[in-house]
């Protein structure tokens, strides 16, 4: 997976409120039509909670799917912490909206019984940058504010940024994961403010910079390239995080063998969806599937 990554990265980097929960209508899991194909009149509709409005892809994935009388519907969340609890809870079939490290961390921690099912892209997080106060990060100022997502996992690579650009140093033995405690030198006496992924956008106005992920940034519309002044190196040779970053979708460990989940995701891996992202989002994320 390395060298496929790497291949793939390289390449890239060089050129609210829930909307709706009314439960999991025509569910793969139970409708035993869609699955013979005995009836092609009937669709089988797929609840997918996803977190923003980068969601171009799955129109293209709805094309690809029409043949198979399969439908996604999308289920959008304001934030990162529902979507995995309405997936552990039922009111959804799949979600994709998060990177292995974070529904790692979810299991671990909230004790969800979910499972990944198939990679889709992954995200660089990157440091954008208030331009009324400065204009690269040799700018950034003892007293300036620098925002951070406050989950475990974005936080952390928040942080390791922070470290790559030289403005903080990490106790080595967090990996990829340390926390405001475990900094064990300010270089420049910035204040990290934590808030959550979504909010981060909308208070940059009050920071010097603000280090948000691509999915978020793109639904607030900044540019990943024009708007930033770092960002997060996701080659697998240099930072081998990255695996770990990786997007997934995801479903309950009992479907994990679920055949239209698995079509979904097959429709996910293709190279029409790739033109899609690619040209959509304008180097926001990167497909990292195996090819």
């Amino acid at each position: 997976m390395k060298k496929n990554l790497r291949k793939l990265f390289g390449a890239a980097l060089a050129t609210t409120v829930v909307l709706g929960l009314a439960g999991c209508g025509s569910s793969a899991g139970t409708d035993e039509t869609a699955q013979t194909g005995e009836d092609n009149s009937d669709v089988t509709v797929i609840k997918v909670g996803v977190v923003g409005e980068y969601n171009a892809q799955w129109d293209t994935i709805n094309e690809l799917l029409a043949d198979d009388n399969i439908k996604v519907e999308l289920v959008k969340f304001a934030d990162y912490a529902a979507p995995n609890r309405a997936l552990n809870d039922g009111e959804i079939d799949i979600n994709a909206f998060q990177h292995k490290a974070f529904l790692a961390n979810e299991i671990e921690t909230k004790g969800y019984d979910i499972v990944d099912i198939g990679d889709t892209f992954i995200s660089p997080i990157s440091m954008y940058y208030n331009k009324d106060k400065i204009s690269s990060v040799e700018d950034i100022q003892d007293g300036d504010v620098i925002a951070i997502p406050s989950d475990l996992t974005n936080g952390g690579r928040a942080l390791k940024l922070l470290e790559a650009v030289g403005l903080i140093e990490c106790d080595p033995a967090k990996g990829y994961v340390p926390t405001k405690q475990d900094i064990t030198k300010y270089n420049k006496q910035i204040e990290i403010l934590e808030a959550e992924s979504a909010t981060l956008a909308n208070i940059l106005p009050d920071c010097a910079a603000a280090i948000i992920n691509g999915g978020n940034a793109y639904t607030a519309g900044l540019d990943p390239i024009d708007d930033t002044i770092a960002t997060e190196n996701v080659d697998p040779a240099v930072n081998e995080a990255v695996p770990q970053l990786v997007n997934v979708i995801a479903c309950r460990t009992q479907d994990k063998d679920n055949e239209v989940y698995h079509k979904i995701v097959e429709v996910y891996q293709t190279e029409e969806v790739e033109n899609t992202i690619n040209e959509e989002y304008k180097g926001a994320f990167i497909c990292a599937w195996e090819k």
